[in-house]
């Protein structure tokens, strides 16, 4: 009788083995992302669930009004949006590459020091599409949370794309400690909506809502200053009331 391992045996060994393989790089990551946002002070997650609402001109703002408080006062962007990034445009540093070391990928160097990390970066040319299915974008965005080398921030914000899919899942299952979640909208009923899901997205994650931002609530005429309400005004403080949640301001 041969003594021979089948194929059969072989294939057997070497599937448990790349499955031991797999769970320990997870465990691995897992503990890299960890540590990393261990050293972040507050992650704070800009969502709209709706999109052309404006959402990453608000977060880009926030990132700019924080860091102007002072050296102190570190600040990180996380571009969420895989397949649509916008960030670094908005923050002026496309062109960037992001560095390598040993520790991992350095975030680029965008205004006051903010540090940024966005697909843009790896795009050959604007034109160039990504073309992902969900768990790429899942596993680029954990691989951002874990490799790359953050340092110690006061605030990571993180910039998602609409609705409350792919990405907006795995960064809520992904961030330990999220310290809240801003919602932005705009005054439309449409808008409202959508937005109203996102709220309850949310919640069910278990993350507390800082509040509702109503952007685009009118338009200021650069000759004689007067001021129009293109898309009425009132959505976002009456989304807030009717979900018990705080306004936070209109643009």
């Amino acid at each position: 009788m041969s003594t021979e391992p089948s194929d059969n045996s072989r294939r057997s060994t070497g599937m448990r083995q790349d499955s031991r393989d797999r769970s320990a790089e997870r465990e691995e990551q897992e503990r890299r992302l960890k540590a990393s946002m261990g050293r972040i002070k507050h992650k704070t997650v800009v969502l709209s669930g709706k999109g052309g609402v404006g959402k990453s001109t608000v977060m880009a703002n926030l990132a700019v009004a924080l860091a102007r408080k002072g050296h102190v006062v570190r600040v990180g962007v996380l571009d969420a949006g895989i397949t649509g990034p916008t960030i670094p445009k908005m923050l002026g540093v496309r062109g960037q590459r992001l560095g390598v070391g040993p520790p991992g990928v350095f975030p680029a160097r965008g205004p006051l020091d903010i540090r940024v990390v966005s697909t843009d970066f790896f795009l050959p040319t604007d034109e160039t599409p990504v073309i992902w299915r969900g768990p790429l974008k899942s596993m680029a965005i954990r691989q951002f949370l874990s490799e790359v080398v953050w340092g110690d921030l006061q605030f990571l914000l993180v910039d998602l794309p609409p609705g409350t899919g792919n990405e907006a899942l795995t960064i809520m299952q992904s961030i330990p400690s999220i310290g809240g979640v801003v919602i932005v909208t705009i005054p439309s009923e449409v808008s409202q909506i959508v937005v109203k899901k996102a709220v309850t997205f949310t919640r069910k994650l278990n993350a507390p809502v800082l509040g509702i931002v109503e952007n685009m609530s009118g338009f200021v005429c650069p000759k004689c200053g007067t001021e129009t309400s293109i898309f009425r005004t009132g959505g976002g403080q009456k989304i807030a009331e009717q979900l018990g949640v705080p306004f936070l301001d209109q643009r």
